[in-house]
């Protein structure tokens, strides 16, 4: 299948229109035509290369929504018209443990994240969503909801999973007491979801210049890290820390505000993190901990949770040619809503 899409040709070049094709069917296979595609911070990463070196061309984007257009033989669950999402993985190994109990994410063997990465099948690169088309094996297909808006729900496939994930394994319900730290793409996800949850969520920031943002998604207001005295006072009030700042820091000053037993889930930097001191953790049994995305099935049951909750992402919509500029307001800030691709668009590309 001959498609279009916008790839990076090196760490240091623009995105720029890529012509290329998609794989034949395979009997499990669905094609899809993509309708939208959300861009995600880990996308500038990945081809900026700050997580090593990449497969270039490299078509990123891991949050798609589309409609399916073709089905292999074998198919079972989707027919031609669907409206369908893939999120940040498309294979894994099917067989281990991890597989079993439906978190691929974590298959022993490695999962095959949606770009930049060998097809177990052929070897030839994963390119991902930003492109009219992509052929997924169904297995990683996901439903969209009838009542989901589809121009908004493309980000729940990477920011929504990765904070939905954390909030359902440590058990947040109603008056749990959640902190977020930062409120860019991660944290307004995460302030919206736990709040569905009926949890008390408080937003931790540098300052409280967002805290008009933060009330109107659900948060009761901002704690504002700067302010010695604040964070004193808030020491020991949350069973459980969000934490998405994207960048190497200090976890250090956020431990003490877990109450025992708390937990503070990192989400948001993938790398190194600033020396940590234990005596928060020793004297109060708390402790830090991490997670990526969730499994398929987790991810299906975030979908219908924002369906059900009416909880969508903030968004902006942006042109395929637009993205050059998305990345650099990016790089540049925490912002606290997310960019979405109109691949209507890509047509005059």
């Amino acid at each position: 299948m001959k498609t279009i899409g916008y790839a990076a040709h090196s760490a240091d070049s623009a995105m720029v229109p890529y012509h290329f094709e998609r794989r034949a069917l395979r009997p499990n296979d669905v094609a899809i035509e993509i309708l939208y595609c959300g861009v995600c911070h880990s996308d500038l990463h990945t081809v900026n290369g700050d997580w090593g070196p990449q497969p270039y061309p490299l078509v990123p984007g891991h949050e798609i929504v589309g409609v399916v257009q073709s089905v292999g033989p074998d198919v079972k669950r989707y027919k031609v018209g669907d409206r369908v999402a893939v999120g940040c993985m498309v294979d894994s190994c099917q067989h281990c443990d991890q597989c079993h109990h439906g978190e691929e994410q974590y298959c022993r063997n490695g999962m095959t994240p949606t770009y930049g990465a060998p097809d177990r099948i052929d070897s030839t690169t994963t390119q991902g969503g930003y492109s009219k088309h992509i052929v997924v094996r169904e297995e990683f297909v996901l439903q969209i909801p009838d009542n989901m808006d589809m121009a908004k729900a493309a980000p729940i496939l990477c920011a929504g999973i990765t904070t939905y994930s954390p909030l359902r394994t440590w058990n947040v319900t109603k008056g749990s007491r959640v902190g977020v730290i930062g409120l860019g793409g991660l944290g307004h996800m995460a302030v919206k979801l736990a709040h569905a949850m009926g949890a008390e969520v408080t937003v931790i920031s540098r300052s409280d210049s967002k805290k008009a943002d933060a009330m109107a998604m659900g948060a009761k207001g901002i704690l504002a890290s700067t302010d010695a005295a604040a964070m004193k006072a808030a020491g020991s009030s949350f069973d459980l820390i969000i934490d998405t700042a994207p960048v190497k820091h200090d976890v250090s000053l956020y431990t003490p505000l877990l109450d025992i037993d708390g937990t503070l889930v990192v989400v948001g930097q993938v790398g190194p993190l600033a020396e940590l001191m234990s005596v928060p953790l020793v004297f109060g049994r708390r402790r830090v901990a991490g997670s990526l995305i969730g499994g398929i099935a987790e991810t299906q049951e975030v979908l219908n949770f924002c369906a059900e909750h009416n909880v969508y992402p903030d968004c902006e919509m942006i042109r395929m040619d637009q993205i050059n500029d998305a990345f650099d307001r990016l790089a540049k800030g925490d912002l606290a809503h997310r960019f979405v691709i109109d691949m209507s668009s890509l047509n005059a590309g």
